[in-house]
């Protein structure tokens, strides 16, 4: 599909992501009912509850005055030193959630690769016929005493459209699915929340599809799909659509990146 992308190039610009017309100006999406769709940077510039949606303000100790309170700090200090867990996500293309996740504050790696699917060692080409069920995916490992399952969480919905159902703009297939392969019970409690929440919040103006199943079937893509953009700036795909979307996500993310 990003073969095909490359021959309408102006037209793939009008995806997840604000996309400037010839004028120069930008505008929303437009669905088939004539509505305009919001797409994920309005709703977390325009929708006033987005952080809350994903509890990213989270609770601390503040009572200094607790003659425990210091004690109370080191015990929970303790229990949250390198507590490392495991996600899988697919939000379309690999290259673009790769590049996004990989500058992020306690995501300590994030490798490309494939996963859902029936076929045993599938290969890039096999993937992109949309015949062996994988999808594309980044395997991320993360600190849990830096980051958080929420704050991933939220940097997912918002790197894509979670309402497009196997695609993502131009690229099609169910390989280009929106999917959370959780790798215990407790992410997928939450992932099942947050999904409910923005669908009750009525966040997007469609329903949101992203399908929530345990990892299975996950084999790690080729090596030249590692790093992608960084290896190939040049690419047509990476100038267009990758490399736009990752400067949006380093925009709105600004906080939670590596200096």
């Amino acid at each position: 599909m990003r073969n095909i992308f490359l021959g309408s190039i102006f037209v793939s610009l009008l995806m997840s992501c604000n996309a400037n017309h010839s004028d120069g100006t930008t505008s929303d999406k437009l669905g088939s009912n004539g509505n305009s769709e919001k797409d994920s940077a309005m709703i977390v510039q325009a929708h006033g509850e987005w952080q809350r949606l994903f509890s990213i303000n989270k609770e601390t100790i503040s009572n200094e005055n607790n003659p425990n309170f210091a004690e109370d700090s080191n015990k929970i200090k303790k229990q949250k030193e390198s507590k490392m867990k495991e996600v899988t996500l697919g939000a379309g293309c690999f290259w673009c959630i790769e590049a996004c996740f990989q500058d992020v504050k306690g995501i300590v790696s994030v490798v490309p690769g494939y996963a859902g699917g029936q076929r045993k060692n599938p290969t890039y080409e096999q993937i992109c016929s949309g015949a062996t069920g994988h999808a594309d995916v980044a395997r991320i490992v993360y600190d849990e005493s830096v980051i958080s399952f929420d704050e991933l969480l939220e940097m997912f919905w918002f790197v894509h459209d979670p309402t497009q159902l196997n695609r993502q703009g131009n690229d099609i297939g169910t390989q280009y699915r929106s999917v959370i392969f959780y790798h215990d019970e407790e992410q997928k409690a939450i992932a099942e929340k947050y999904k409910q929440r923005l669908i009750d919040e009525k966040v997007w103006d469609k329903l949101v599809v992203t399908e929530i199943t345990a990892i299975n079937n996950y084999y790690e893509a080729e090596k030249y799909h590692h790093d992608y953009l960084n290896q190939n700036p040049e690419n047509a795909y990476c100038k267009a659509i990758v490399r736009p979307k990752v400067d949006k996500f380093r925009k709105v993310f600004e906080a939670k990146l590596e200096r």
